[in-house]
């Protein structure tokens, strides 16, 4: 039997949202200047905003409540998937490894608020 994460740092779907971030910050390490406050900018606040809700929703008592936070997880995703599209048409950079690791961490994502909407407590 599994043990349970004592942590947030525990969870597979935190390191895998976690590497994301990392890989999204080196992505546009390479924008143009005058995205600073643009897509630069947009991008990195919402993919910090994945694992830091995540995070948040670890501590959480009712799993209805840690569900909630994964949303906003899921809608950070979301937005992210946008940037990526973007990032793609306006030819900033090559986010085939970026894509991959966004897909990973939806599944994810997706499996652990299940699991949580369909657990008892």
């Amino acid at each position: 039997m599994k043990t349970p994460s004592k942590t947030f740092q525990d969870l597979i779907v935190w390191q895998k949202a976690h590497q994301f971030v990392l890989s999204v910050y080196s992505l546009t390490s390479d924008f143009p200047k005058h995205e600073i406050y643009g897509l630069t900018s947009q991008f990195r606040r919402a993919s910090i905003s994945i694992p830091a809700n995540i995070a948040e929703g670890f501590k959480k008592r009712g799993n209805a409540d840690k569900a909630r936070f994964l949303n906003i997880a899921q809608g950070s995703l979301e937005e992210c998937r946008y940037y990526l599209i973007l990032t793609e048409d306006l030819h900033y950079g090559d986010t085939t490894n970026v894509n991959n690791k966004i897909e990973e961490v939806s599944k994810l994502l997706h499996a652990y608020r299940k699991a949580l909407l369909n657990s008892k407590s």
